[in-house]
């Protein structure tokens, strides 16, 4: 039993969050899961945002999620190229 006072005891409560998910199985049933993509190749929070939906949208969000997508990489052309 770990006894570490520093390490909080609800944390052995939880699943491991690399093979739960909440809300639907939308990227349990990947190969590859987006949050898996995204801290493996150190995306920015609108790049990963961008992998997550349009990696979801065929089973959740659909055209939504693709209007998403494109926000994001709208985002990323003006504050990271200046492109308007």
């Amino acid at each position: 039993m770990d006894t570490d006072p520093d390490r909080p005891q609800e944390a052995a409560k939880y699943p491991d969050p690399d093979t739960e998910q909440v809300g639907g199985t939308h990227y349990k049933e990947m190969v590859i899961q987006p949050t898996e993509f995204i801290i493996k190749n150190g995306l920015n929070f609108a790049e990963g945002n961008i992998v997550k939906y349009i990696t979801r949208h065929k089973v959740k969000g659909g055209a939504q999620d693709i209007k998403k997508a494109i926000h994001y990489c709208q985002l990323i052309l003006k504050h990271q190229y200046g492109v308007q």
